[in-house]
């Protein structure tokens, strides 16, 4: 690869001469058009895998993974489109937003490499490579910036396609994986809990598992967390526990932070909280004994 970001290329051959099985230090993504192709994967020690190619199939290759094209008949015209980008662009999308990773943390986390777009989905993603090639290609104004965008949109577009396709089959799945991640939450809220260790607690990328909460809740795992601890903690302190002796049980890290999020979260400091309901309570006592 020659850029350092990201290429992007439409070919049309025919008499292909055939690659040799090889990987690349950068994510490969192939959109199949026409020809007679059976693509090859091996990754590590595994047998190779071999994907008879039809029209609209999409293939995505991470860093290091083995693959090949073998071209069954020559004599067919073999079109694609072939876009490649590098770890370090995938890393400051990723900063930008974990939605462009998802057919990426697929790929890296269950060896899902292959994906048939229906023709409404074909023709929309086609399109997003053709408006990509044909910015990097001009040079008019603002061109850098457009690149940039229509490089989002490609990528937005693939990632929003197979997840919608992904969801209409695997919903039941992602539900359960859900349920099991919040009932390990719930049940070790003194301990850790960093993204990377509930992803590795359940062989599944932490980027797979950062989606699936934000899809879910609506918020991002670390915001669930604190949400659970500052409950836990509020059910504890009025309960009579001392406020310093609780905040250090459930994660929080000083008084500080965990002072700003219980204020934040219940619209009052945790002393505040601690002594309005003592205060209830006491007057809930007082009408019961008259």
């Amino acid at each position: 690869m020659l850029s350092s970001d990201f290429e992007v290329f439409y070919y049309s051959d025919r008499n292909f001469t055939a690659v040799p099985p090889h990987a690349h230090n950068y994510y490969e993504c192939y959109l199949f058009l026409e020809g007679d192709i059976t693509m090859e994967v091996a990754l590590g020690k595994e047998k190779p895998t071999k994907h008879k190619m039809a029209p609209g199939d999409l293939m995505l290759i991470p860093p290091g993974v083995d693959h090949h094209a073998i071209m069954d008949n020559p004599d067919q015209n073999y079109r694609r489109f072939v876009f490649w980008i590098s770890k370090e662009c995938c890393n400051s999308l990723m900063n930008e937003s974990v939605d462009y990773m998802y057919l990426i943390q697929k790929a890296e986390a269950f060896h899902n490499y292959f994906y048939h777009l229906a023709p409404a989905d074909l023709h929309l993603v086609e399109s997003r490579f053709l408006r990509l090639l044909e910015e990097i290609s001009s040079d008019r104004y603002g061109s850098s910036a457009a690149r940039h965008l229509c490089l989002c949109d490609l990528i937005l577009t693939i990632n929003r396609v197979i997840y919608d396709e992904d969801h209409k089959k695997t919903g039941t799945d992602e539900i359960s994986l859900f349920q099991n991640i919040i009932s390990y939450v719930e049940s070790n809220l003194e301990d850790t809990l960093s993204l990377d260790d509930i992803a590795g607690q359940f062989y599944v990328s932490k980027y797979y598992v950062a989606h699936l909460f934000k899809d879910t809740l609506g918020i991002s795992l670390h915001q669930y967390i604190i949400k659970k601890r500052l409950a836990e903690c509020r059910g504890a302190i009025t309960s009579g526990e001392s406020i310093s002796k609780t905040y250090e049980r459930f994660g929080f890290r000083d008084y500080s932070s965990f002072f700003k999020a219980f204020k934040k979260e219940y619209g009052m400091s945790p002393k505040e909280y601690q002594g309005v309901y003592a205060r209830s309570i006491e007057k809930k006592a007082e009408k019961t004994n008259k």
